[in-house]
């Protein structure tokens, strides 16, 4: 990988540049490399910086420093800010009294420049470093830069071994926090962990799950994705394709990447990578017409102006992205505009870059196409990237970087003898001093002018504080970005990202904020289905089954209902189950009562024809006061159906089934002892029976109460042991509750209703045995027809019963007890009352014998 490559590389320099570490002596190898800027000083702090970008080819390359193609005014512009801070620092009569603080700047262009200048900071200009031997002047407290993450990681654990401290304002890998393999390394910029941290978050504020990404192929790149990657998944975000390209690298990696994002179905995609690397990607997008992509940058692009000159920026309008804050420095335009040549006249890329900025020669002889510089050439009046102090982000952490380390020397400067390290303080100009620099860098904590706080963590982090801003295209027509947020990683959870009120602008070029999700997401009512062999961002939504409820959108399980609830309609919610019983306001409960109703009418209708008549030979022809009780029974009977309807309740369900019982054993027994007195009455009239005596009034009154009795005693025994009760039934329906009335005991029911049964059955066995006797005095046809009728529905009863469900349970039971009702009523009453009422002249004892 690239960083094991940097790895391998910096351990081969070290090696090379050691080779005399036996003597206690570290040697360059080669002669000293001079500084690009430069300023004596009682405290030396050394830069290192790319002045210059875009090598030559190693055909055209020679032997020398300067093997770059092009200016970088920002980098430029980072090595005056710090200039600009020591000259500050050593005008404050406050800091570092007594001690003036030099630099000593050096310009880079490659690995290989890079080691040499960091080994030249470290060992001075004589071109040697030792433990025990080294100069004030020549040895620098510590270092500032580099700008890029891949060149620090070369040179610091380099510089590591000599204890010499590493502040960079730029280089965000994560890696770099690592004590173990940079124990000297500091920024004034936050890591990358943080930054994707906060990328994490904003993608989850905007509802995006389904994104891609891309990298630079080098550490600060794969680090970073890697870091994002891990932070995204915490938050259900899920990344439908990863890859990486270098600018340096072949173009069919650009193509690859060109037809992955358009044939992909993410909208979002984030690139983690520089200013090259997207102005590449974007021309190459721009090309193919792909449009409608919302991007997400890092902070090595997201604010470079160089962005708005490239081809194809168009396409990077709307993008979103985290940087550092934005401040101003009182005094540094001053200072940007008061270069001149003459400050730094052993400075070749000074005088380079002064013609290039005026296009003319500071040659004595000017030669070629450009004109000899007057001498009156001034920056004040000349508008450029460099004197640009509009957008000073990371050249605040140069400026805070040059002050954290006068802050550590000021307080070495003023240590109390005892209070040091070990216990004692040193000369703030000896060797000796790297490691209690280093120890006071950590201790750090100040805040700037602008009320900015500086100090570092454990791993020489600082504080990780963004702002988030969004590219937008500005009146002027220019791309510009505009802050509309920031992230805070020192604020609790729910506070460190807060996004501001003014207007974005999306990529997508609409006003909404981009859909960017594998699937949609699940409404309240269904769940999430994974899709087998997809990321968790891809899932089917299936409704909830019946009975389950899901509340929120994006629901993995559904609930079900407790069991006296059950879902509504849409399963967002659980409703109470209705309750049902048979009420008078259904059709079936109203038909019921008022076939009750009516037998009660006829009934009582029935006994007010045989009381008017009740002297005449027909009513008494077959014991009247058996036939009124019977009448008063078959009331009752009706009356106990009335019972079974409307809401069961504890009273209710224990008189319903006993009201039945008692009432229906007390008219068969009436109707035993009409039939045992037709029986007996024929006996009787046989010569020299005695039979009647021994059933007279006295005898058929004491048989319907002791039959009546029994049951009595059975529905007691019942009501004691095991009452019947209202119960909730929420097995038969799973959306309703039947509310019914449970036996309690079954024996005690199935008790009642047999007795009731054997009664029947005796009943008809005896007036099917009396149906031919001589004349036609006795009713033994009647009442074995009536028994028939009772027989059979009760015997239809019982299949009926068990099966029927919920509420027709009831029914069936009532229907029961009114059929067998009507059918005593009309076969026992009926005819008799049609002759009493429409054929008096039958009511005769002589046609009774015919009846």
């Amino acid at each position: 990988t690239p960083i094991d490559t940097m790895s391998l590389l910096s351990l081969l320099i070290l090696v090379l540049l050691t080779e005399e570490r036996a003597e206690g002596v570290c040697r360059m190898q080669g002669p000293p490399l001079p500084p690009e800027l430069a300023q004596d000083g009682d405290v030396v702090i050394g830069g290192i910086f790319s002045f210059r970008t875009g090598l030559l080819p190693f055909d055209r390359r020679e032997i020398c420093i300067y093997c770059c193609l092009s200016f970088n005014f920002r980098e430029f512009k980072f090595a005056q800010a710090m200039i600009f801070a020591i000259n500050e620092i050593n005008e404050n009569p406050d800091m570092l009294p007594g001690v003036k603080l030099g630099y000593r700047i050096y310009d880079d262009c490659g690995t290989m420049d890079i080691l040499r200048a960091a080994l030249a900071l470290v060992s001075g200009l004589g071109g040697e470093v030792s433990d025990e031997n080294c100069t004030k002047i020549e040895s620098v407290q510590a270092i500032l830069g580099h700008s890029g993450s891949r060149p620090t990681i070369a040179f610091a654990p380099v510089v590591g071994r000599f204890h010499v401290p590493v502040i960079s304002h730029f280089a965000t890998c994560a890696c770099l926090s690592n004590r173990k393999e940079y124990p000297t390394f500091f920024r004034t910029i936050p890591s990358d962990y943080y930054q994707s941290q906060a990328l994490a978050k904003l993608v989850k504020h905007l509802g995006w799950t389904w994104i891609g990404v891309i990298a630079v192929e080098n550490e600060y790149g794969l680090n970073g994705i890697a870091a994002f990657i891990q932070a995204a998944q915490e938050y259900g975000v899920c990344i439908e394709y990863s890859d990486a390209f270098s600018s340096s690298g072949p173009p069919a990696d650009l193509q690859r990447i060109t037809s992955k994002i358009q044939s992909a179905s993410s909208k979002v995609i984030l690139a983690f990578m520089s200013h090259r690397e997207i102005k590449l990607l974007a021309k190459q997008l721009y090309e193919q017409n792909v449009t409608g992509v919302q991007w997400l940058g890092s902070d090595a692009w997201i604010t470079d102006h160089s962005l708005a000159d490239s081809e194809g920026h168009g396409i990077l309008v709307g993008s979103l992205g985290f940087t550092v804050s934005r401040v101003q420095i009182h005094g540094l335009e001053e200072h940007l505009r008061g270069l001149h040549p003459s400050l730094f006249p052993h400075s070749r890329f000074v005088r380079d870059f002064w013609e290039d900025v005026f296009d003319c020669s500071l040659k004595a002889t000017a030669t070629g196409r450009r004109k000899p510089c007057s001498g009156l050439e001034s920056l004040r009046d000349v508008e450029s990237p460099f004197t640009d102090v509009s957008e000073l982000r990371f050249t605040n952490n140069v400026y805070k970087s040059v002050y954290s380390v006068a802050y550590a020397l000021d307080a070495l400067l003023k240590c109390e003898e005892g209070r040091g390290s070990n216990a004692r303080c040193t000369v703030i100009n000896t060797c000796c001093t790297f490691c209690q620099v280093l120890e006071y860098l950590s201790m750090v904590n100040f805040t700037t002018p602008e009320g900015e706080r500086v100090y570092f963590d454990s791993n020489g982090d600082s504080p990780a504080r963004y702002e988030l801003v969004n590219l937008q295209i500005t009146n002027r027509g220019t791309m510009e970005e505009v802050t509309v947020g920031i992230y805070d990683a020192s604020q609790p959870g729910s506070q460190q990202f807060i996004m501001s009120d003014t207007p974005l602008v999306w990529g997508t070029g609409h006003s909404e904020v981009p859909v960017s999700v594998c699937s949609e997401s699940c409404p309240p009512g269904s769940h999430k289905v994974l899709q087998k062999g997809l990321p968790v961002c891809c899932y089917d939504c299936i409704r909830c089954p019946a009975g389950e409820i899901s509340n929120s959108t994006d629901s993995i399980h559904c609930m079900k209902c407790a069991p006296e609830f059950w879902s509504n309609e849409r399963r967002d919610a659980c409703i109470p189950k209705e309750i049902e019983f048979l009420t008078y306001g259904e059709i079936l409960g109203t038909l019921l009562a008022s076939f009750s109703l009516l037998g009660v009418f006829l009934t009582t209708l029935t006994t007010i024809v045989f009381y008017c008549h009740k002297e005449t030979p027909l009513v008494r022809a077959n014991n009247s006061e058996l036939s009124f009780l019977l009448l008063f029974s078959l009331t009752l009977c009706f009356l106990c159906s009335l019972t079974f309807i409307g809401r069961p309740t504890q009273w209710s369900c224990m008189l319903r089934h006993t009201a039945f019982g008692i009432t229906f054993v007390l008219c068969i027994s009436c109707v035993l002892g009409k039939t045992i007195l037709v029986l007996m009455a024929f006996k009787a009239s046989l010569p020299g029976s005695n039979l009647m005596k021994w059933f007279g009034p006295t005898q058929q009154r004491l048989c319907v109460v002791s039959f009546t009795l029994i049951q009595v005693v059975i529905c007691i025994l019942w009501l004691t042991i095991s009452p019947p009760f209202p119960f909730k039934n929420m097995i038969l329906y799973r959306d309703r509750i039947i509310l019914e009335c449970q036996l309690g005991s079954a024996l005690g029911f199935w008790a009642v209703l047999g007795y009731v049964g054997v009664l029947a059955g005796l009943c008809f066995v005896i007036a099917f045995l009396g149906r031919k006797l001589p004349d036609n005095f006795n009713e033994a046809k009647i009442i074995t027809f009536s028994m028939l009728i009772f027989c059979a529905v009760w015997i239809a009863f019982v299949p009926a019963y068990i099966s029927s469900p919920g509420k027709f349970t009831v029914a069936v039971e009532i229907f029961a007890i009114l059929a067998s009702s009507y059918g005593l009523l009309f076969c026992i009453f009926m005819p008799k009352c049609f002759i009493i009422l429409f054929m008096p002249e039958k009511n005769t004892k002589k046609h009774i014998k015919d009846y």
